[in-house]
């Protein structure tokens, strides 16, 4: 468990070869524009909307939807309500799953 700026994630599982996460979104607050050289990652929201940015278009995923964001693809998630938290189960594949593997593009919290 990791509580971050604008929630917090849960990791569930993971080998070498993936990492399972629970993402929760605050209501209001979005994650860095960022992009990974090392894996790609599956985004099914469980509760909530997700406002989803990839490669500069934006989309909703509602509960029950899903999407992909493949490797290298800049993509940013934020929660649009004002009231109820963003939940998300994340599915990272590739080949490394630090966070270090993170390179953002913009970030609200003045992170590097």
């Amino acid at each position: 468990f990791d509580r971050r700026p604008w929630g917090s994630y849960t990791v569930l599982d993971g080998t070498d070869a993936y990492k399972v996460k629970r993402i929760e979104v605050l209501p209001g607050k979005r994650l860095s524009y960022q992009s990974h050289d090392r894996r790609a990652e599956h985004w099914f929201v469980v509760a909530g909307i997700a406002k989803v940015t990839l490669n500069g278009r934006e989309t909703l995923v509602k509960a029950g939807e899903s999407i992909d964001i493949g490797m290298h693809d800049a993509h940013r998630v934020e929660n649009p309500d004002d009231a109820e938290t963003l939940i998300f189960i994340e599915v990272q594949t590739g080949d490394y799953f630090g966070e270090d593997d993170i390179v953002r593009l913009e970030d609200d919290f003045g992170r590097d």
